[in-house]
């Protein structure tokens, strides 16, 4: 019997989906990275390899592929980056131009970062901050072996980021308790130990309202985790509501997901939540997480 976080039994759709999900291996999924390769080209060099790959039908830099990618050469020569399909969409629905000023908060080890340079054609400043020291070696070194030109790595604590400068676009992926990575994480299968959450909760409480401030008027953040726990979803988000003057707004997305929840326990959240995405195992074939685009007015 798979063991599966209970509490969130009357939150997740299609609950025995999502129970016979958690319990199946987790596919592995690379990214193309544009800058070193293009999805036909990569495809025919990883069949000549021998590798079954199938694409990902809603997004047309992901790839399936039928055994572990990190050990060929292309993944040496950075011309993709293997992770979760889930964990593609914070980058998707922030949407970075090439001429912009971006701030990545917590940006080990580096798979969305990469993507949002890819998206901005290595042009334009991408702020890559990371204020773990052992964490920044992963972050450089992806950052390298894709080809990152625009990109600055900083060592901040992401509460207390400088605010010297002001961003178009920031991309908050905060440190969570996991939940949505139970397919790969058994210890986490049958949910974060609540003590954890309620910490990560008050850390994310602070990131989101440094991020905030760090928006130009008119900027775009965007917050996203991979939990399940509303504590360190909706409630964040809900916290930044009341604490500054941001807006919700509608994901571009090229999935739907779940609409986020309009309430948690005797917790009722603001009728835009509406607006943020979850995302679960059985919904991608992948993990879960959560994402809300919020606008500073």
């Amino acid at each position: 019997m798979t063991l599966v976080p209970d509490r969130y039994r009357a939150i997740i759709p299609e609950w025995e989906a999502f129970v016979a999900a958690c319990g199946q291996p987790l596919p592995t999924v690379v990214r193309v990275n544009p800058l070193r390769a293009n999805p036909e080209s990569l495809e025919e060099r990883l069949r000549s390899r021998g590798i079954g790959i199938q694409r990902v039908p809603w997004y047309n830099l992901l790839f399936t592929v039928d055994r572990p990618a990190g050990a060929i050469l292309e993944h040496w020569l950075g011309h993709f980056y293997v992770q979760e399909s889930v964990q593609a969409l914070p980058a998707i629905a922030l949407d970075p131009r090439a001429d912009e000023r971006v701030l990545d908060l917590c940006a080990a080890p580096g798979g969305k970062t990469t993507q949002l340079a890819a998206q901005m054609a290595n042009r334009g400043t991408l702020i890559a901050n990371e204020p773990s020291g052992k964490r920044q070696m992963s972050l450089l070194a992806n950052i390298n072996r894709l080809g990152i030109l625009n990109a600055l790595i900083t060592g901040y604590r992401g509460e207390s980021f400088p605010k010297h400068s002001s961003y178009d676009r920031i991309l908050l992926d905060a440190p969570c308790s996991g939940e949505g990575t139970l397919r790969k994480e058994p210890s986490l299968a049958g949910g974060a130990a609540p003590g954890a959450i309620q910490r990560l909760s008050r850390l994310q409480r602070r990131l989101i309202v440094r991020a905030f401030d760090l928006l130009r008027p008119g900027g775009t953040l965007v917050y996203s985790t991979c939990t399940f726990a509303p504590e360190e979803n909706e409630s964040v988000v809900a916290h930044l509501l009341n604490e500054r003057d941001a807006r919700l707004t509608p994901c571009d997305l090229p999935v739907s997901g779940h609409s986020a929840l309009d309430r948690w326990g005797a917790t009722r959240y603001p009728e835009a939540m509406r607006y943020a995405r979850r995302f679960y195992p059985h919904d991608l074939d992948s993990g879960g997480g959560f994402l809300a685009r919020i606008e500073h007015i």
